[in-house]
C-alpha cells in the first residue's frame, strides 16, 4: 500500500491552519503520515494542532502524526527538515490554508498508481489547482494549467504546476534539498531539479488529470510578487540560460498586457 507523507509547515498560522488539518483528517485513505513542522508559533496554532491530534486518536484508522516544534531559518529550511523525516513513498507540502480538493483524493491517486510496478513508481505525480480565499471559498481555477506531459523544460514557461499539487517520490526528494539561497522561489528550483533527476533515472512522471489542491491565494510569494519575479528570472537563467529566460519574461509581459 502506497504511503503518503503530508508536510505542513507553520508559524503563527492559527487563523488558517484548522481548514488544512481538517482536510487531512477527512482523507479516506489510511496510509498517511502527517509531518507538522512548527517554527515556535506563539498564537493559537498549537491549540489547533492539539485539537487535531486528539481528534486523530479517536479515529478508527488514525493517521501517523509527527510534530516538530523548534526554531528554523525560514520556510524552506523547515521543508528540508521534513524531507529528512519523511517515511512515505511520496511527499507533498500542504501548508496552512491549503486543502485537498476532495476527501477521497489520496485514495484516487493510489488507485491510479496501482498500474505501475512498485519498484518503478513515478518520480512525480501532479495535477491541477484551484485558488480559494482565506475563508476557503473558490475563487477561480489556477491560470497556469498543468501540461499534459510534464518535464523539467516545462518550467521554462513558469510554475506550470503548483508546488502543493506536485507529489515527489520521497527517495528522490530527500536527496534534492531546497536551496536556501532563494527566499521566494526555492520551490520552483526544487521542482526542476526533481524532474531532472527523474529524467536521469528514466522514471515516469504521472499526470493524474485531477484537481489536487485548493490553494490559499495569499502566500509568501504573492505578498512579495516583484522580488519573487526577479528571483525567478535568475533561477530561470541558471537552468535554461539568460537568452531563454529574458525571452520568456518578455513574453510574460506581453501576455499580461494583452489580457488587460
Amino acid at each position: 500500500m502506497i504511503k503518503f507523507t503530508i508536510v505542513t509547515v507553520t508559524y503563527n498560522a492559527g487563523k488558517t491552519i484548522r481548514r488544512t488539518l481538517d482536510s487531512v483528517s477527512a482523507q479516506t485513505y489510511d496510509a498517511v503520515e502527517h509531518l507538522i513542522i512548527d517554527g515556535c508559533s506563539n498564537d493559537t496554532t498549537m491549540a489547533e494542532i492539539h485539537r487535531y491530534v486528539e481528534h486523530n486518536t479517536d479515529m478508527r484508522h488514525p493517521h501517523n502524526i509527527v510534530l516538530v516544534r523548534e526554531p528554523d531559518n525560514g520556510l524552506y529550511d523547515a521543508m528540508n527538515k521534513a524531507l529528512l523525516l519523511a517515511k512515505g513513498d511520496y511527499v507533498v507540502f500542504l501548508n496552512a490554508g491549503d486543502t485537498f480538493h476532495t476527501p477521497t483524493l489520496l485514495s484516487d491517486i493510489s488507485q491510479q498508481l496501482a498500474r505501475y510496478n512498485t519498484s518503478r513508481l513515478p518520480a512525480v505525480v501532479y495535477g491541477e489547482t484551484d485558488l480559494v480565499d482565506d475563508e476557503g471559498r473558490f475563487l477561480r481555477h489556477r491560470r497556469l494549467e498543468a501540461p499534459e506531459r510534464l518535464t523539467a523544460l516545462s518550467f521554462l514557461h513558469g510554475m506550470l504546476v503548483c508546488h502543493q499539487s506536485f507529489y515527489a517520490r520521497t527517495d528522490i526528494a530527500r536527496v534534492t534539498a531546497y536551496d536556501l539561497r532563494y527566499r521566494y522561489s526555492a520551490d520552483y528550483d526544487w521542482c526542476i531539479r526533481v524532474l531532472r533527476s527523474a529524467e536521469r533515472r528514466g522514471l515516469a512522471v504521472h499526470n493524474t488529470k485531477l484537481v489536487l489542491t485548493d490553494y490559499l491565494a495569499e502566500g509568501l510569494t504573492t505578498r512579495n510578487h516583484r522580488r519573487s519575479l526577479m528571483e525567478r528570472l535568475r533561477l530561470m537563467a541558471r537552468h535554461y540560460g539568460w537568452f531563454r529566460a529574458l525571452a520568456m519574461h518578455a513574453w510574460f509581459v506581453v501576455r499580461a498586457v494583452v489580457k488587460q
